[in-house]
């Protein structure tokens, strides 16, 4: 059995993609292997983020996620001006 790597409240993104979202994780879940047949609860994270307002989540295995050194809040999309190519920052 594989050692969990995140815990829920962690920020993550996509490893190897520079346009993935951060995205927070929120908890593990049970994953049946259709192969073997057995639960595998230490391997899977549900993961949320927001795009446009809108959320989202979506399960990944944990060994595609990285952990994210900055955080930040999951509402600072909506305080920020989109930005058009220059960062002002």
């Amino acid at each position: 059995m594989m050692p969990r790597k995140f815990k829920s409240g962690d920020w993550v993104k996509v490893r190897g993609k520079l346009t993935t979202p951060k995205m927070q994780v929120l908890k593990y879940v049970s994953k049946k292997n259709p192969l073997m047949g057995w639960v595998d609860n230490n391997t899977y994270v549900e993961c949320v983020w927001y795009k446009n307002g809108e959320r989202k989540t979506e399960v990944f295995h944990q060994n595609k996620l990285i952990k994210t050194i900055d955080t930040g809040g999951l509402f600072k999309t909506f305080l920020t001006p989109p930005k058009f190519g220059v960062n002002l920052n």
